[in-house]
């Protein structure tokens, strides 16, 4: 099976829950920037403390800040690894390309996680977010497919996409993610 993916998709479509299955069934570094961020915050280390100046301003958190946390816990593992949540966007793509290139360790697949719209929209509405009502949630799938449909077609473009289909139940959905990782 590929050992270093990218997971793709829309919000909804189940990637963290996906990413962390995969990961802890294949004995992956499971690489979710959100996470990564808080941790380096809570240890307090020189990345930590910067990210947080960054977030206590209410700024985002440069690429170039996600890429250094990005690339100190690549040097640190050998090993699989999965990226959840980065990149966003071309921009942050073509960034994280050379850097991994640096280091010797290039994308195996991107795997894209597709669902219905509707049923994406009927899912986060599920989750009873307090931030989750249908007029957020439209924004939000918008602002996805304006800067991750070019992530797609890079991705593609390149021979690493592996569309998968997000409906169903969670088990069935990691198998078929399995089975694409396969080929």
């Amino acid at each position: 099976m590929k050992q270093r993916l990218l997971f793709l998709g829309p919000p909804g479509a189940g990637k963290g829950t996906q990413a962390e299955r995969l990961a802890s069934r294949h004995d992956l570094l499971h690489l979710s920037t959100g996470d990564l961020l808080r941790a380096e915050v809570r240890a307090g280390t020189p990345l930590g403390q910067e990210a947080e100046a960054v977030m206590a301003r209410g700024g985002l958190v440069s690429d170039a800040l996600v890429l250094a946390i990005v690339r100190e816990r690549l040097l640190q593992h050998h090993g699989g690894w999965l990226l959840d949540g980065f990149p966003r966007n071309l921009e942050q793509a073509e960034a994280l390309d050379q850097l991994l290139a640096e280091l010797e360790q290039g994308i195996e697949a991107a795997v894209l996680l597709e669902l219905d719209e509707g049923l994406l929209v009927q899912r986060m509405l599920g989750r009873g977010r307090a931030d989750d009502d249908e007029a957020v949630i439209r924004n939000r799938l918008e602002v996805y497919h304006s800067l991750t449909a070019p992530l797609v077609a890079h991705y593609a473009t390149r021979g690493l996409l592996c569309r998968v289909d997000a409906a169903g139940e969670i088990e069935a959905i990691t198998q078929r993610i399995e089975a694409a990782l396969l080929d």
